[in-house]
């Protein structure tokens, strides 16, 4: 459930979910549907960030760059569902409770059954830490910081997210002193396990705390005595303005980004050059773009309502359930693949980037119907580790 909570003693809102955070949620969660069918079934054209232009299509590169959305908004939503969370249970010791308990839970859902099916292997000699865990530390993190004054919180929120590329500079080879805590920090490495296996920090998480934390601060804009036309005034405002701020960082071609970009021979390479952000970890540009964006499309969903806000809801009100429901589908259904093309264990690709839209949005459909039957089933359920889930 998702309720409302300020740093202050602003009135709780109704213990309704909020069907708007719920439908960008649920926007997020197609797009990173579409993304990982990409990376089960597009084998042959994998991609880093920031992409390779030079074997990158464009139409497989704004399939990426849509998928960007989804890490920074998930997170953010993620603070802000934690700050309903508390003013609904009692303020910012329920929160932070809820925080803590959860995070630690993400942290281990990610070293195993998340791992386990994007391997389907119980022995894996390397083990991905993603968003699910990254989503787990910052909530861990903002477990401490919610004790913060809010204009310390937004503070230290804007110095973590839009700061951190002052830090780029400073390296911990592997074996020296820091490594496996600048690789959890800020820089992508790999940590040596008992056993000889390792593990990989996909996801440096110093920004991702920033991110979390801004997320929280928004609490007080969603309490019941502020108007919804001032709330998406707000919205739109502070989206507008990362989106300006993105757009002077990179005229600037200075800080902000690593990966600087040069006007090219026509107008649609220059825009993709423009637009080729580092995201692990997410630099400044990336996270002004994504989640400005993010912030005017909770305003619309806001606005608008209706049908398409609904139906985009159901997928939002059960996150982990779709996140891992997904993650199994589509790497059972490339298993099944291969069976019947004769590939045997290997996994197959599909022919274009058509057919990865055409894929997603097929699997797409009976995940809808499982997240609302979920959700039904979590709603009446008394349990308290049904919250968890």
């Amino acid at each position: 459930m998702i309720a409302g909570m300020s740093s202050t003693s602003a009135t709780p809102i109704p213990s309704a979910r909020i069907a708007s955070i719920d439908a960008l949620r649920g926007v997020v969660m197609l797009l990173m549907l579409v993304d990982h069918s990409r990376e089960f079934f597009y084998l042959h054209a994998q991609v880093r960030d920031p992409m390779d232009l030079a074997t990158t299509p464009p139409e497989l590169f704004f399939t990426r760059l849509l998928a960007h959305l989804c890490a920074p908004v998930f997170v953010l939503l993620t603070g802000l569902a934690a700050a309903l969370y508390g003013d609904a249970r009692g303020g910012r010791g329920a929160a932070a409770g809820f925080l803590l308990k959860r995070g630690l839970f993400l942290i281990v859902l990610e070293w195993t059954v998340v791992n386990f099916a994007w391997t389907f292997d119980p022995t894996p000699s390397v083990i991905y830490l993603q968003v699910i865990w990254a989503i787990g530390l910052s909530m861990v993190a903002l477990a401490a910081l919610l004790y913060l004054p809010r204009p310390a919180l937004i503070g230290i929120g804007v110095l973590l997210a839009f700061g951190h590329n002052l830090l780029d500079g400073i390296a911990a080879p592997p074996g020296g002193p820091g490594h496996v805590l600048w690789s959890v920090l800020h820089e992508r490495g790999f940590i040596e396990l008992p056993g000889g296996a390792r593990a990989r920090t996909s996801y440096p998480v110093l920004p991702w705390v920033g991110v979390i934390a801004l997320g929280y601060a928004l609490g007080p804009w969603f309490a019941r005595q502020v108007a919804p036309v001032a709330r998406q005034r707000r919205l739109a405002a502070t989206g507008a303005g990362a989106l300006l701020l993105f757009a002077l960082l990179r005229a600037l071609n200075g800080y902000g980004e690593p990966v600087p970009w040069q006007v090219q021979g026509d107008a649609l390479t220059t825009a993709m050059r423009l637009l080729n952000l580092t995201k692990y970890p997410p630099s400044a540009d990336f996270l002004l773009l994504t989640l400005g964006i993010g912030l005017l499309l909770l305003a619309a969903l806001e606005r608008w309502g209706g049908g398409l806000v609904r139906m985009l809801a159901v997928f939002g009100a059960a996150p982990l359930f779709f996140y891992l429901l997904h993650l199994y589908l589509l790497h059972a259904i490339n298993r099944v693949a291969g069976l019947a093309t004769h590939s045997g264990p290997a996994l197959v690709s599909v022919p274009n980037v058509a057919s990865l839209w055409l894929l997603a949005g097929a699997v797409a459909v009976p995940c809808w119907f499982l997240c609302r039957r979920f959700a039904a089933v979590k709603r009446r359920s008394g349990a308290a580790w049904m919250r968890y889930l």
